[in-house]
């Protein structure tokens, strides 16, 4: 798709993206809007995401080591925004800056991927923690982030709220603790109130929780 067509569609799109009622964390604009209003081809997303295999895996697993998420299962919502955000500048990613800039993905190829990675099965190989807070990260996630993650940690499509379950210990630890200290950039105001007052004891409890669930039932 050439520049010419993607501006064509933009402009025929914004009356929809001044009306919408939307948080003001993702005010859904330009291309975000453009990726989340198309149709992925999961085909040709497999072959997009040629070039993301080396740190993510063919099967989108991540590594265990929480250097890199996995991406297999997550919400197709939750995936184009991301992608967005660190194009945009909102999410701080230097490694993944290179592979999502504008010469080299389009928003129908974000499309695309996105629609690939979430059809994919979730392995329950994921990085796991200690296992001595789960109890503890049971409590803090039964009161502070189920209402929004859901009880069994599936996230929400529709509010782009991601699946944590079976996500690596490591990875979670870390951008929790990233959205706690303003590190993140692209955080939900919302969740930044919540996490503010947990210690790292707290963060470790939590993720250790989260990375021992099975993998979620999206919704």
């Amino acid at each position: 798709m050439n520049k010419l067509a993607t501006t064509i569609i933009l402009a025929a799109l914004l009356p929809a993206a001044a009306s919408a009622q939307t948080p003001v964390w993702n005010e859904l604009k330009g291309e975000e809007l453009i990726a989340l209003q198309t149709k992925g081809d999961a085909a040709r997303g497999e072959s997009a995401f040629e070039p993301c295999q080396g740190c993510h895996r063919k099967d989108a697993s991540g590594r265990t080591s929480g250097a890199y998420p996995r991406l297999s299962g997550q919400h197709a919502t939750v995936l184009i925004k991301q992608i967005a955000d660190i194009r945009a500048g909102r999410r701080i990613n230097p490694k993944m800056e290179p592979y999502v800039v504008d010469h080299s993905l389009t928003p129908f190829e974000m499309a695309d991927i996105a629609a690939f990675l979430q059809a994919l099965p979730i392995s329950n190989q994921n990085g796991k923690g200690p296992g001595s807070g789960v109890a503890a990260g049971k409590r803090i996630y039964d009161k502070d982030c189920a209402n929004c993650h859901g009880n069994a940690g599936e996230g929400n499509a529709e509010k782009f709220y991601p699946m944590l379950a079976a996500q690596h210990y490591r990875y979670l630890l870390r951008e929790m603790q990233y959205i706690r200290d303003g590190d993140r950039g692209n955080s939900n105001p919302e969740m930044v109130k919540v996490i503010k007052p947990y210690g790292d004891a707290d963060l470790e409890s939590l993720a250790d929780y989260l990375a021992q669930l099975p993998p979620a039932t999206r919704k």
